[in-house]
């Protein structure tokens, strides 16, 4: 559990107190933040939707708690460009900032961001705007990557040894990531206005501009999202349209093939024919005159190919 106040500490337990500013990191299963909640009239609905995994971004208030559900993206193992959203709550109350997940790394990651940026006078509603500002410009990194992955991507369609199931795989995972993205970012607006309209106006007041700025954040965010989301099929097709060109310049090469030795076959069919009189046959050098036919034939033919840029 972490918890920060003049500085960052990190205790295996800690007592909460009513009295007391506290702002607390910690597990989303942390049995002491359980009780603590449940002893403070924390709403039976709102600990199920902490601990429903498929709950989706929303803000919720009581009388004496604010209940926030967002979401933070981490990077699947099966590849650079595809990430899993997880469940983050932000709980807020008069005197208390609790932030929750099941995943350590997200807390350390949101912990340490945060703690570059606290200030003991910042007041709770402060602490909410910076946490759910790094969590915005996090997926701003994811969506910056992306788009550097994609131009590789590019370059690699163009590169001699292509590797087309890979690709395909990239740009479907790179998709899937950017649909989720854009999808959960427009959830990600509502509830922070949701957010900024319950507090209170003096509050609104205060932080007005950041919240503008949040806000701005998360309106680009939706829209580079889109752009790339649309990149990614350009570059199918884009992927698309190279295998089929490189596919019809490798049939060409082989009706070039085809049109060099048709006529020699044609020849050759017409000396195969078991005729008794071929006044050919008779030809002191014919054979060698048919040889030499036969290749100028195929030089000439291979010549005209050539000049037209069949081959």
């Amino acid at each position: 559990m972490y918890i920060l106040t003049d500085r960052l500490y990190y205790k295996e337990d800690i007592s909460l107190d009513s009295d007391t500013k506290q702002i607390v990191f910690t597990h989303i299963k942390n049995p002491e933040i359980i009780e603590w909640l449940t002893n403070n009239n924390f709403p039976e609905s709102f600990l199920e939707d902490i601990h429903n995994e498929d709950q989706s971004i929303t803000f919720e208030q009581s009388k004496n708690f604010k209940l926030i559900i967002l979401k933070y993206f981490t990077q699947d193992e099966e590849s650079e460009l595809l990430y899993n959203d997880e469940n983050v709550a932000l709980i807020i109350t008069d005197n208390k900032f609790i932030f929750l997940s099941k995943n350590e790394h997200i807390i350390k990651n949101v912990i340490s961001h945060l703690y570059r940026r606290y200030e003991i006078r910042d007041s709770l509603e402060y602490i909410t705007y910076s946490v759910i500002d790094i969590m915005v410009d996090h997926t701003m990194g994811v969506v910056d990557k992306i788009d550097d992955k994609l131009e590789a991507i590019e370059d690699e369609i163009f590169s001699e040894t292509i590797d087309e199931q890979n690709i395909q795989k990239e740009l479907y995972f790179a998709r899937r990531t950017l649909n989720r993205i854009t999808k959960l970012s427009v959830q990600s607006n509502d509830a922070v206005n949701k957010v900024y309209n319950h507090f209170p106006i003096s509050v609104r007041q205060k932080l007005k501009y950041e919240f503008i700025d949040l806000k701005e954040h998360l309106s680009f965010l939706i829209n580079e999202s889109k752009t790339y989301l649309d990149r990614t099929g350009y570059l199918q097709n884009l992927l698309m349209g190279f295998l089929s060109n490189r596919m019809n310049q490798a049939m060409q090469r082989l009706a070039a093939i085809s049109l060099i030795f048709l006529p020699l076959t044609f020849i050759v069919g017409n000396y195969g024919m078991n005729f008794k009189h071929m006044p050919e046959l008779e030809w002191q050098y014919g054979y060698f005159i048919i040889w030499g036919s036969n290749i100028l034939i195929a030089w000439l033919i291979f010549r005209w190919l050539k000049k037209h840029k069949w081959i």
